[in-house]
């Protein structure tokens, strides 16, 4: 028997070893207690992404809810997280689950929940699933047969591509976009936005846009060391390309690159955003950010009159904001950004086509625009190293950071320290480094900023530096 637990994001586990049609089966016999024990009439949506047996899983997950007499709606083919998050908002569902590991390496998959608001579901009611998952699988899931449940209208199936299309059609300017004189690119990492980006955009340049379940061994997470050919092909259009967009396995998070093939890190993509839809949209409300974001965020803010609101990493504690709160956006350091007007879910391509949309509409270059984000909060650069470490190391590093043992990082002499959800050490001249230790993994996570990208490994360079002693 595994113990399944729900991180920051969904359950996830190696395919055949723990992620298995049994172990699926028990998640959604939890998810079906919870369900009703809390609803008169449950429905759920439920879809896969592009990962290695997605169509297995879906179907063990409808197989299991309908055979409670919990009413399915199926996705068919590989969708998208924000997808699914959409579909349950739309159907008026109770519930929604995507079988998807989102970025994590091809040997895994996973199970998220998404909440009848159109988000993840927030935690206090994850942990009520989590509890409620048995011990064992006690539902003969091969005896089932998915096209009975279909004949007996308790799974239906239905087209969650066409109705996020819709949605994009309804609320962007796509002519605009489409007849622009500006050209796009695309990587979709083999993920799940690939089909719905061809529908909306065909005539831009694609890349890993073909059904790959092994990602070609690479992670599908939209930061710059896994998207060198990406890089590559905009280096070598030599200015022909004006804009890159990739996003991830399951298309929530963004990366970005210039016409240079230089990446734009999701601290200026919250900062464009932010300017677009003050100044142009002329959108307002409260701005919320998880703690590895940069404080240049909130000196924006601040030039605009905006609230804001720093909170532990998640996007789950991002999303309880947004529904309670009138929450212009919510971003992550990671690549996970929501704003008003969509759902309170991570969206890489939504949030691409409003970049791609400002660009088009100001007939600016994007280094223009972020020099025009530059002059509002001064110019940075934004540095991540992941160090593996022993644990004990791991371990000694938290306990001196818990400590306040750490005064100075060589020259750097500490100003102010803050502790939302791991340690964020400020240094004069706009320098900072935080340290957050990974609760899975005997990983230390290390971000800086600075006024250069040079500076920014400087800060980082000192800071492990001061780890050996």
């Amino acid at each position: 028997m595994t113990k399944i637990k729900f991180g920051t994001d969904g359950w996830r586990a190696i395919i055949a070893k723990e992620f298995t049609v049994d172990n699926v089966a028990r998640v959604t016999i939890g998810a079906t207690e919870w369900l009703k024990d809390n609803f008169d009439q449950p429905s759920v949506v439920v879809g896969h992404d592009c990962r290695f047996a997605g169509e297995l899983f879906a179907e063990t997950v409808a197989k299991v809810f309908a055979n409670a007499g919990i009413k399915v709606f199926l996705a068919k083919g590989p969708i998208s997280t924000p997808m699914i998050s959409l579909g349950t908002l739309n159907q008026k569902s109770t519930l929604g689950i995507v079988i998807t590991a989102s970025h994590n390496p091809p040997s895994y998959n996973g199970y998220k929940l998404k909440g009848s608001f159109g988000g993840p579901l927030l935690p206090k009611e994850i942990q009520e699933v989590e509890d409620l998952i048995p011990d064992t699988n006690t539902v003969d899931v091969n005896g089932l047969e998915i096209e009975d449940f279909v004949a007996d209208g308790v799974v239906e199936y239905i087209d969650l591509e066409t109705m996020y299309v819709d949605h994009v059609e309804t609320n962007f300017d796509m002519e605009a976009i489409r007849n622009m004189d500006m050209n796009f690119a695309y990587d979709a990492m083999f993920g799940s936005g690939q089909d719905v980006m061809r529908r909306l955009l065909p005539e831009v340049d694609f890349l890993h846009c073909e059904h790959n379940p092994s990602f070609n061994g690479t992670a599908p997470e939209p930061i710059h060391r896994n998207l060198g050919e990406f890089s590559e092909m905009i280096k070598l259009a030599d200015g022909e390309i004006d804009c890159g967009l990739a996003t991830d396995g399951d298309a929530d998070r963004i990366g970005l690159y210039d016409s240079k093939g230089t990446f734009i890190d999701s601290h200026h993509i919250v900062l464009l955003l932010i300017k677009y839809l003050v100044e142009e949209k002329k959108m307002k409300g409260k701005v919320v950010i998880s703690f590895s974001l940069s404080p240049k965020v909130q000196k924006m803010c601040e030039h605009y009159g905006l609230d804001y609101e720093i909170v532990q990493i998640g996007f789950k504690n991002i999303a309880g904001i947004m529904i309670t709160e009138d929450v212009l956006l919510g971003g992550e350091e990671s690549g996970g950004i929501a704003i008003k007007g969509h759902i309170p879910e991570r969206d890489g391509i939504w949030m691409g086509l409003i970049i791609w949309e400002y660009m088009v509409k100001s007939g600016k270059t994007l280094d223009e625009l972020i020099q025009g984000v530059y002059d509002i909060v001064g110019p940075f650069k934004f540095e991540r190293i992941d160090l593996h470490l022993k644990e004990e190391d791991k371990q000694r590093i938290v306990a001196n950071c818990e400590n306040d043992n750490y005064k100075s990082f060589s020259d750097l002499e500490v100003r102010k320290i803050e502790t939302v959800d791991g340690f964020k050490y400020f240094f004069d001249n706009e320098e900072w480094v935080m340290i957050r230790a990974s609760g899975t993994e005997p990983v230390l996570r290390t971000y800086a900023e600075s006024t250069t990208t040079e500076g920014a490994f400087k800060v980082l360079e000192k800071t492990h530096a001061e780890f050996k002693n």
